[in-house]
Formats: structure tokens, C-alpha cells, sequence
């Protein structure tokens, strides 16, 4: 999904989704260097959620055993 940085808003970037509607992002979440008009891609990484998932049952694994 892309989104645009129409502006910034405080400690928020306000970006224009897809449907043309905006909506508020922390500025923390964006690289440094995302500016004003820069469009930036939010993606799900399927293979860090595996991953994540994994550890998760081996923790839950270990804490009954």
C-alpha cells in the first residue's frame, strides 16, 4: 500500500491513503528522512511474521514444560 506524506502535523505525518482520505502516522514510525510528497510503502513481511510466530510457540513451549 502506498501512502503520500501530504504534511506534517506535530509529533504526526499526515498521509493521503489510497481512497484519497488522510489519516495520522507517528513521525517515529517513518524514516528521518521521509519528507513532505514522499510516498512511502507499508508491506507485510510474511516471512519476519513466521519467524516472530515461531518464537513465540517455542516460548509458550518451553513455559509448560
Amino acid at each position: 500500500m502506498n501512502l503520500i506524506i501530504d504534511r506534517f502535523e506535530g509529533e504526526y505525518a499526515v498521509v493521503e491513503l489510497p481512497d484519497k482520505t488522510l489519516a495520522n502516522i507517528p513521525k517515529k514510525a517513518l524514516p528521518e528522512e521521509a519528507a513532505e510528497g514522499d510516498i512511502i510503502t507499508i508491506t507485510v513481511n510474511k516471512r519476519e511474521t513466521e519467524k516472530q510466530k515461531e518464537k513465540i510457540r517455542k516460548m509458550a513451549d518451553d513455559l509448560w514444560e
